[in-house]
């Protein structure tokens, strides 16, 4: 049915299919007789058993998803992971796909391959309307595509910041809808941003026609972020979504999932990609998605969910002890943030140090996030770089409740915090002490003289 089993299968039927599957590709024919440049020899058997020896890869030279008549078995492996990848796509919450395919690159690459889709569909395009996300890779995904991204500073509302519908519109009529490629939204990101407006965003490029790419990197996950997506696409327009194999589907990094409504538009991006292309990340989820079934992913969707609301209450416990808050944004259902007011008013440089503190005692993926960095990416200039706005109130850092998370990981994190957060008020007022004993001295020595 090219669905997602509901129950996981166990690893010696996952093995005997795969091996079923690579039988199929001419490199493992007995007698095989190959003269051409590339026909699936590999020196290193450790290296074929690791690729279960489908070694052709996917697609043609022409088009990703294409057949490849001297491996059926590599050919099938690709149409059966993209159709078991859209029955999850549809499971999550964005019930009207269409099409999807996995590309061997990760989210920023692949949103570049949209971008430059596009180039074809509206030539005379320079912009994109970016609603600002301090991220690194979806930036240099449009620069590296050729296009100058038109950022849109976010609005401060609470704690949260929000995405500015009038300047969008506002910077569309500006540059006439003509010479904007399209509008890249986001939905999964670390708070105190939130997801996008994207029905706003998407009814705006309804009504001036124009494109709308989507960056849900570890959206698939959050039944917040799918339902956005949907929502857009029913109200307005979304052309297409990208989303991370390894933030959503627990595989190595080297993957992302191209998703939309429009069959014709993804067969279009999937063509766009030049040459072959690796096996290996449509091969790590196949793999994880048989061995789960769509009852294992739900579980998982569940967990998350829970652990979520387990580590929002404990977070906010904690941040009551040491006189700071837990910010308020409801609107982001993954990530969380902690102010570190006290912290940073004592020292300018404990925020910093607290992250270092936290990394030398195993805790990865919390950010702690200074007031007032400024980074240059690309020769473009962000004030307040990773805070998403030019002034935030705050210093915070991040913690984020991802797919896999267990409740020994929420403690464990928890406690170090706890420890790193009294060493370094400790040390602060250490420091303030001696500021102060050294100001004093020199007042007095002032006086002598």
């Amino acid at each position: 049915k090219g669905k997602c089993p509901e129950d996981g299968w166990d690893e010696s039927t996952i093995e005997l299919f795969l091996h079923e599957l690579a039988i199929m590709d001419s490199n493992n024919f007995l007698g095989n007789c190959g003269v051409g440049e590339r026909e699936g020899r590999v020196a290193s058997g450790l290296v074929a058993r690791r690729h279960y020896r489908l070694i052709h890869g996917i697609g043609r030279s022409g088009d990703i998803s294409a057949v490849q008549p001297k491996a059926a078995g590599s050919s099938l492996l690709n149409k059966l992971t993209n159709s078991v990848v859209l029955d999850i796509i549809k499971l999550a919450g964005v019930r009207t796909v269409t099409n999807c395919f996995v590309v061997p690159m990760a989210t920023g690459m692949s949103l570049t391959l949209c971008f430059l889709t596009l180039r074809h569909k509206r030539p005379k395009a320079k912009y994109i309307i970016w609603p600002r996300i301090d991220q690194k890779s979806c930036f240099k995904s449009m620069i590296t595509a050729g296009f100058e991204p038109v950022v849109i500073e976010n609005v401060l509302e609470g704690d949260e910041l929000r995405t500015d519908i009038e300047a969008v519109e506002a910077k569309i009529k500006a540059l006439g809808a003509e010479n904007i490629l399209c509008v890249h939204s986001t939905t999964s990101c670390f708070a105190p941003r939130v997801p996008d407006r994207l029905e706003e965003l998407a009814v705006i490029c309804a009504n001036y026609d124009i494109p709308h790419i989507v960056n849900n990197a570890y959206g698939v996950q959050s039944s917040k972020c799918m339902h956005l997506i949907q929502q857009g696409a029913r109200v307005g327009r979304i052309d297409a979504f990208v989303q991370s194999l390894d933030k959503n589907f627990m595989v190595p990094v080297g993957g992302a999932i191209i998703a939309g409504f429009d069959e014709c538009f993804i067969q279009e991006i999937s063509k766009m990609y030049p040459g072959k292309a690796s096996a290996s990340p449509s091969l790590d989820v196949l793999i994880t998605l048989l061995s789960l079934g769509a009852s294992g992913y739900k579980r998982l969707l569940k967990e998350r969910k829970e652990m979520f609301s387990y580590l929002s209450s404990e977070l906010k416990k904690l941040a009551d002890n040491h006189n700071e808050r837990l910010l308020d944004t409801p609107h982001n259902p993954i990530s969380l943030a902690m102010s570190l007011k006290n912290l940073d008013e004592n020292n300018d440089a404990a925020v910093t140090q607290l992250g270092s503190m936290l990394f030398t005692r195993q805790v990865s993926g919390a950010r702690v996030v200074p007031c007032g960095s400024v980074q240059t990416v690309n020769n473009y200039t962000f004030k307040g770089f990773m805070s998403h706005a030019n002034d935030y109130p705050c210093a915070y850092l991040n913690a984020a409740s991802a797919i896999g998370i267990k409740k020994q990981d929420v403690d464990v994190f928890l406690k170090r915090l706890d420890k790193c957060l009294k060493t370094s008020r400790k040390e602060a007022k250490k420091e303030k002490g001696v500021n102060e004993i050294s100001s004093s001295n020199t007042g007095t020595e002032q006086l002598e003289d």
